[in-house]
């Protein structure tokens, strides 16, 4: 997940920093370092994407290996 994924699975959730800071149980430093782009630990990366993730984004990867965001269906 990079930082542009990272800022359209939040707005597709219509989460605030603050409010993905608290589901993924990091700061909102870390988040906002994230999406500058700046590095930060693999293991941190995957921690907000799973938070992502269980609110419900799909991130897929497309035919170019661009990465994809959307929302996964209700049913789901």
């Amino acid at each position: 997940m990079n930082a542009v994924q990272c800022k359209m699975a939040r707005a597709a959730l219509g989460l605030g920093v603050r409010e993905l800071a608290k589901l993924a149980e990091v700061s909102v430093d870390t988040v906002s370092r994230l999406e500058r782009g700046e590095e930060l630990m693999p293991r941190t990366i995957t921690t907000i994407r799973q938070a992502l993730q269980s609110a419900g984004v799909e991130f897929i990867n497309d035919d170019r290996g661009e990465g994809v965001v959307k929302l996964r269906d209700r049913q789901d």
